[in-house]
């Protein structure tokens, strides 16, 4: 699933195709195609409007990548399996909704041929693709946090204290922190030495800090991976920066020990129980109880 530094690595990469330096005008587009009716979640403006408007900025909030085209915003969520392929040549021929894994296709005039499909694999379809006047009228936006890097010490330690979850959990709730998902939660608590399963409220300050300081050092590193890459490339960039993540059997690069695995029903998080757990292995199921 594509987390904050990706989506952050895709944004810089769109900016400069679509918004360049070198003083030529921005790219406008030519028209937008939809290959999956359901990746559309809004209906009161239609895709036809974007046709002929130009990109004035590309950003991102949290996991969605925010396309702003003179007084419209095009805001996608690639969600679990998608992701942006660009083209300097796109296709002329029309999209055949539900033969193909593209959701949505943008195509420039300006410049002439460039543009990018959205694409989605797997069966799975949750994808989403919103064309609002304002951001604020995207749904799940105005429910996000704080971005994870402009949170501070002092801050990010008065927002766990007392708090009752597993560590794991709250670093995913896209309400408590903008951007972190699976993958840069396991990194991140691998970095800070933490369980998985700890619960916040069982935090020192110092765990705290070290969480903290773990979460902008493993999240600046992966973003400056990222910068300046095709998007072709990134996902296979995240994929080599990994320590633990979808690394289960080999061996920590820190401490030598075997990376272990705990499957949830539609997930599985990673660990080394030698720098996180004290040497135990942790139970393979839905609870902080350690295999005996």
């Amino acid at each position: 699933m594509p987390e904050m530094p990706e989506v952050q690595g895709l944004a810089q990469f769109l900016a400069g195709k679509l918004m360049p330096d070198d003083g030529a005008p921005p790219a406008r587009v030519r028209d937008v195609q939809l290959g999956s009716f359901a990746v559309l979640k809004t209906a009161g403006v239609p895709l036809s409007a974007l046709s002929g408007m130009a990109f004035t900025e590309v950003g991102r909030r949290g996991k969605f990548l925010i396309l702003s085209l003179e007084d419209l915003h095009l805001v996608l969520h690639l969600a679990r399996a998608g992701w942006l392929r660009w083209s300097d040549s796109m296709p002329d021929t029309l999209l055949r909704p539900g033969k193909s894994p593209i959701a949505l296709r943008l195509r420039c005039t300006e410049p002439a041929g460039y543009g990018f499909d959205l694409t989605e694999a797997g069966t799975r379809k949750s994808a989403a693709v919103y064309l609002v006047r304002e951001v604020s009228e995207v749904p799940g936006m105005s429910r996000l946090g704080p971005e994870a890097l402009t949170v501070d010490q002092d801050q990010f330690i008065a927002m766990l204290q007392g708090h009752r979850s597993q560590v794991k959990g709250i670093l995913r709730d896209q309400s408590f922190i903008a951007g972190i998902g699976n993958a840069y939660s396991d990194e991140i608590l691998h970095a800070a030495r933490l369980s998985p399963f700890a619960l916040a409220s069982t935090l020192d300050d110092e765990q705290l800090i070290r969480l903290h300081t773990a979460m902008h050092s493993v999240l600046e590193a992966a973003i400056a991976a990222a910068a300046g890459k095709p998007a072709k490339e990134l996902k296979d960039s995240k994929r080599r920066e990994m320590k633990v993540h979808g690394r289960a059997g080999e061996p920590c690069p820190v401490c030598g020990d075997t990376v272990r695995e705990v499957s949830f029903a539609d997930s599985a998080l990673q660990y080394c129980p030698t720098c996180q757990t004290g040497g135990k292995q942790l139970a393979d199921r839905r609870t902080s109880k350690f295999l005996k």
